[in-house]
């Protein structure tokens, strides 16, 4: 026995066994008995009929050799559904241009005792988690489509070949295909021992391939969840208390209720209220004309001043909860020759995905369905029952396509929650509650804002002899997780500055090191943003190692190899993305303009990676980011055409952050309601972006995340390398850039 905890503390419990797991279930029954919306899709499409044979839980194979690879991790632009399918296809030896993908619900996963595991796609764990059991799937089904057809020519199954689906007796040369063993395989019992191939074989896997959604989303036929239609669909908006923590005193709503289309308001928990109309912009207006009487509560006064205030005094607080800790930092800064001292700060920031919060749901006293896209179907199936008042085994979740997610459709399913509870209201007819983009900005879970100081002490060679690294903000698993937090400590915080493990390690060795963080939790609810913790990390950390370089006369590449003697992988990609950008070499001039780089490694979410970056600054102090080289190791590369797109989009995303990134208080509630006060890079800004793919093997690493957090200090230590200012609080946008 095995239970899931869900994002909303709902426990689900399940038993799943190895039999289950690589076979699902037998043919005909559980699926026969079951809702597959999209299978029925693949079956419409084929002309109906029958139900194809389920060889195990992740194939189908259809008559007409057409292969369905279930998919339960999220898709949301970064290619999992693909990478995930070319590793089932890998093991399956099918032919690639047959293959196609469904999502399962997690509905039915329940029902299924979680046959398909894990449902969260956050954390860059997509590919690197779900790859042993996927490649197992896909091996199993070809092992026991082989044996089917070996059992039908009374042949050892040791004597038959298989390519792109086409089953071969090499004595005979008889020849037959999946589609036709199909289900006769179904029948079988799955292997007990299923060997994976090793990766340096791989004909799909590790291949150049499309994204299997492009042409959807190409032609404009992807429904996202803010498309989504269906017969007698009403349409919801929402207003939210501006101030976090407050509350709906009281609300006219009289005048609303009059207007054309409305069909009713709804008191949205203690904090909200939503109109539901015939259309949304009509409920939108609604909204608008809502008399709300708001009891902002004891945040209302709060201002960033305040906020930063409070951080600030965690960085010389006593109390602090240890992150790593090597011999005595104390001591060794206390009796140190020279002291280098620098002081950091990183804001609130939103995620600000282009496709804001929405939901659909349908509720009866008996079943509650939600369409919704979601970075997490389980989490959203636990928020879904919840708030519906039902148990999980009475509702479901339809996952679409999301339009970003960067975290912000993991951890949290508050707008869910809100769509189940005006559903509730107009039982039996389906709601769509689409949050305006003010109302996405201002009720977010944001990025943690921290400061950090970094203190080194230098021995009498200029040598480092201990290192001190405080942080003080805000803890994400304090605010989305308590129970993760033990005697004050948050261990997310610490990302990338680990003594060891294989999630986020410090690349560097020191005599004497102290990493600890001061937690202050302002009233401003956190949330896991794409990076996480990695990403002001990086920039406290890489940062002050390249002011120590310049502090001491040394070469920023100089000093890291010698601090990195003991971290060959974390080495390695720097050597690599240094030397692919000529570092050592002057840079060419731009337009007139001097080019100078700046360097930054980690290690984060399994993977190692580095960047270059290469600016300009004209006397005017405007920066000009010509080109980034990126190198990452993580471990095997599933598809590297999608690998160097997401370390491209990953950039857009963390030099967004870097330049205009940021959110601020004031009487208690954000500031940036829209793009015009919270800005991302245009593509006139972009600079071009190289990667540099290292597969190490022996490991699987993330690709969505790590990148994201070396584009701004490798950036940053460019801008000082071009004009002698160090910028040590972020965005770059609020700061002057001209040479100091």
């Amino acid at each position: 026995m095995s239970a899931v905890q869900t994002a909303s503390g709902i426990t689900i419990a399940s038993t799943i066994k190895r039999r289950d797991f690589l076979a699902g279930a037998a043919a005909g029954s559980l699926v026969l008995g079951m809702h597959l919306p999209a299978l029925a899709q693949e079956m419409s499409a084929s002309g109906g009929g029958a139900l194809p044979p389920e060889i195990n839980a992740w194939v189908v194979v259809q008559p007409d050799e057409r292969v369905i690879v279930r998919v339960v991790r999220s898709e949301m632009g970064q290619g999992t559904l693909t990478g995930l399918a070319q590793l089932v296809a890998e093991e399956l030896e099918c032919d690639w241009s047959r293959v196609s993908t469904v999502y399962p619900t997690p509905g039915e996963s329940l029902q299924r005792q979680r046959v398909w595991g894990s449902f969260s796609t956050g954390g860059s764990r997509g590919i690197r988690e779900s790859q042993d059991y996927v490649r197992k799937g896909g091996a199993a089904a070809r092992m026991m489509l082989v044996q089917a057809a070996a059992d039908e020519w009374k042949v050892p199954a040791a004597e038959c070949r298989v390519d792109k689906g086409v089953i071969t007796h090499a004595g005979s040369q008889r020849r037959t295909t999946y589609g036709q063993v199909a289900r006769a395989a179904a029948r079988l019992s799955p292997p007990t021992e299923v060997p994976l191939k090793d990766p340096k074989t791989w004909k799909i896997a590790g291949q150049r391939l499309a994204k299997l959604d492009t042409r959807e989303k190409t032609n404009g036929s992807q429904v996202y969840g803010s498309d989504l239609k269906m017969a007698g669909l009403l349409n919801a908006a929402i207003r939210d208390c501006p101030v976090f923590g407050g509350k709906v005193r009281g609300v006219d709503s009289a005048a609303v209720e009059k207007m054309p289309g409305v069909k009713k308001v709804v008191r949205v928990g203690d904090s909200a209220v939503a109109v539901v109309a015939d259309t949304w912009w009509r409920a939108k207006k609604g909204v608008d004309a809502l008399k709300i009487d708001w009891d902002l509560g004891p945040h209302a006064g709060v201002q960033q001043a305040d906020i930063n205030a409070t951080l600030k005094a965690g960085l010389t607080a006593e109390q602090a909860a240890v992150g790593n800790s090597v011999g005595d930092t104390r001591a060794a800064l206390a009796g140190a020759a020279r002291r280098i001292e620098a002081e950091y700060a990183y804001p609130f920031q939103n995620h600000a995905t282009m496709e804001v919060m929405n939901a659909t749901a349908r509720w009866t006293p008996q079943r509650c369905e939600v369409w919704t896209p979601t970075q997490n179907g389980e989490g959203a199936l636990a928020a879904t029952a919840e708030a519906a008042g039902l148990p999980p085994a009475q509702c479901d979740v339809y996952r679409l396509h999301l339009g970003g997610g960067f975290g912000r459709r993991g951890a949290v399913h508050d707008w869910v929650r809100q769509a189940v509870a005006i559903a509730k209201e107009l039982p039996g007819t389906p709601v769509k509650l689409v949050w305006s983009r003010e109302e996405d900005m201002t009720h977010g879970r944001y990025h943690p804002i921290t400061r950090a100081k970094v203190t080194a002490g230098l021995d009498a060679r200029g040598d480092i002899a201990g290192l001190h690294l405080r942080i003080s903000g805000q803890s994400i698993l304090a605010g989305i997780f308590p129970q993760n937090v033990r005697d004050g400590r948050d261990p997310v915080v610490f990302q990338g500055l680990n003594a060891g493990g294989g999630e986020a390690m410090i690349g560097y060795t020191f005599p004497a090191l102290l990493v600890d963080h001061a937690m202050r939790n302002p009233h401003v609810p956190p949330g896991f943003w794409r990076g996480v913790n990695m990403n002001q990390n990086a920039v406290y950390l890489e940062c002050f190692i390249d002011e120590i370089a310049h502090a001491t006369g040394q070469d920023p590449l100089a000093l890291r190899r010698k601090l990195m003697a003991n971290h060959p992988k974390h080495l390695a990609v720097l050597e690599a993305a240094a030397k692919r950008a000529g570092w050592g070499t002057p840079a060419p001039d731009v337009d007139g303009q001097k080019v100078f780089r700046g360097l930054a490694q980690m290690h984060g979410f399994g993977s190692y990676v580095a960047a270059c970056a290469e600016v300009s600054v004209n006397t005017a102090g405007e920066l000009k980011m010509h080109r980034i080289v990126a190198a990452t190791d993580c471990g095997h590369a599933v598809n590297p055409q999608q690998i160097e797109a997401q370390v491209e989009g990953s950039f857009v995303y963390g030099l967004s952050a870097a330049l205009y990134g940021e959110c601020t208080v004031k009487d208690g509630r954000i500031e940036q309601r829209n793009f015009d006060t919270y800005p991302v890079m245009r593509m006139n800004t972009m600079p071009k972006v190289e990667t540099v793919i290292l597969t190490s093997g022996g490991f699987w690493g993330g690709v969505g995340e790590p990148t994201i957090a070396v584009a701004a200090p490798a950036v940053l230590n460019a801008i000082f390398a071009a004009t002698g200012r160090r910028i040590r609080e972020l965005p770059l946008g609020n700061q002057s850039l001209k040479r100091a």
